[in-house]
């Protein structure tokens, strides 16, 4: 099951049914399915203390994500992700601006990319950075297709 919520502002992702429907497919893609992911919306502050709360880091970013899959591993259930997804709004219009991006577009990149982290990507380096935008550019295809199709 996947759930989107807000902390702090107010945000309605736009086509959740489609957005759904993508996720399940490129977790299904990778072999997995989706256990309990929880997308949280909310802003730079917000942000910011999970990430100095949790991680140690002063710093802002556009996505924290939090990984449960081991809680089903432990029941079994190996081929199953699970975890929190929190995306600074703020960060993604930004970035959106910054990188020449539209909004929604740069916004699916960073929802992808939660659960890229979730399947077993990485970006810790310069060489998984690269896999992981072409994972995030494939995903991006992915639902293109899916909005043409209806």
């Amino acid at each position: 099951m996947i759930r989107y919520d807000c902390e702090d502002i107010r945000f309605s992702l736009t086509g959740k049914r489609l957005v759904t429907r993508w996720l399940n497919r490129v977790a299904g893609n990778a072999s997995k399915k989706i256990g309990e992911l929880n997308y949280i919306f909310c802003s730079d502050p917000y942000l910011l203390t999970i990430n100095k709360q949790y991680l140690g880091h002063d710093y802002c970013t556009d996505i924290i994500t939090f990984d449960f899959s081991d809680d089903y591993a432990i029941e079994g259930k190996g081929d199953r992700i699970s975890g929190d997804i929190y995306i600074s709004i703020d960060t993604v219009r930004y970035n959106a601006e910054a990188y020449g991006e539209g909004f929604d577009r740069e916004l699916h990149r960073v929802i992808v990319h939660g659960l890229l982290h979730l399947i077993g990507f990485d970006d810790v380096t310069p060489e998984l950075q690269n896999e992981m935008t072409f994972q995030e550019n494939k995903a991006l295809d992915i639902l293109f297709q899916m909005r043409n199709e209806g």
